[in-house]
């Protein structure tokens, strides 16, 4: 873990209790004068803390310094997801915060579940844990769409992957894209976007729709 998420970081003395207290006290056995480094994911700043107390409950953290430090992808990437089943995005989604990915907006396509429905105060817990393991200094943001046709009209540039023979990802030109579920997309959404504005993988494999948002990930930001 390259630093500790909390929400008051920045301030002159913290106290830690609970969650926070076992994992500076059982798990990664500090002591007394110990540095740590904790940020609050908002104001881009690395705080740096030393430790001045500590005991059994609680530990007490006065504040060194705080220095800017952004650790972000060198490219802005924003999918636009099909709702899937909660389970495979929830075991993909800290490979693509750990990736770099900026921004995934979830909506309903024709061939979703509808049954499916996404718990985003866990989905926002995972992306917490992965970025204080990875590192970066920005939580990737969450968001939820009607349908395609909503989410076009707020990303009028977004492309759509989707199978081509020839129009692939070119890296150059791509900032905002949409994935299908299984299934792929309905006819009726295929014709929302224009032929040129549908890319694909230069591969005969069928991939999965997790299987999809990372390799656009590793294509477009890595």
């Amino acid at each position: 873990m390259l630093y500790l998420y909390h929400k008051e970081a920045a301030k002159p003395q913290l106290t830690l209790l609970g969650d926070e207290h076992r994992y500076i006290f059982k798990v990664r056995r500090h002591k007394i004068d110990d540095a740590l480094h904790l940020r609050n994911l908002e104001d881009g700043l690395l705080h740096c803390y030393t430790i001045t107390y500590l005991d059994k409950r609680s530990v007490i953290l006065e504040l060194q310094e705080s220095i800017t430090l952004e650790i972000k992808a060198k490219n802005n990437l924003h999918i636009g997801w099909c709702i899937i089943d909660p389970k495979s995005v929830e075991k993909v989604l800290p490979t693509l915060n750990e990736m770099g990915v900026d921004k995934i907006t979830f909506f309903y396509c024709k061939r979703s579940q509808k049954s499916f429905t996404l718990d985003f105060k866990r989905l926002e817990k995972i992306l917490l844990n992965s970025s204080q393991q990875s590192g970066r200094s920005q939580m990737m943001k969450l968001g939820i769409s009607k349908d395609l046709a909503s989410f076009l009209e707020d990303n009028p540039n977004a492309k759509m992957l989707n199978f081509s023979e020839s129009n692939f990802i070119d890296t150059s030109k791509v900032e905002t894209i949409v994935i299908g579920c299984e299934g792929g997309f309905h006819e009726e959404e295929v014709a929302l976007f224009e032929v040129e504005n549908i890319v694909g993988f230069d591969t005969p494999l069928v991939l999965k729709s997790e299987s999809a948002a990372c390799g656009v990930a590793s294509k477009l930001i890595l």
